[in-house]
């Protein structure tokens, strides 16, 4: 991947879990931004592959409340993660997230 898109996804990431790029008026979300952004932006970024994520970024997943920075996604954000993908990673870290949960404009299946 290239360093400029994984800073891009990173940034991105930090913002998101500060809570400086949701939806106004929300508070911040809890968790490891410099975990996520160093073990997870790779899985969840825009375009590439679905791949299963590593044990580093799993530990930081089960770490954060993922569902809570989910919900406050902007548009901006969204183009640049995969929805998709950050719901197959949340799955596959045993922190699965439910059914209708509302992801920016994504609605998990």
């Amino acid at each position: 991947m290239a360093t400029g898109s994984r800073v891009l996804i990173g940034l991105a990431m930090i913002l998101i879990i500060s809570g400086e790029l949701l939806v106004p008026g929300e508070g911040t979300c809890q968790g490891d931004i410099e975990g996520l952004m160093r073990e997870c932006a790779v899985y969840v970024q825009r375009p590439g592959p679905k791949v299963n994520p590593s044990a580093a970024c799993c530990k930081v997943v089960k770490r954060s409340d993922i569902p809570c920075a989910c919900g406050r996604i902007t548009p901006s954000v969204q183009k640049m993660i995969d929805m998709n993908k950050v719901v197959l990673v949340t799955s596959f870290c045993g922190k699965p997230l439910a059914h209708g949960t509302k992801c920016g404009s994504y609605i998990v299946p």
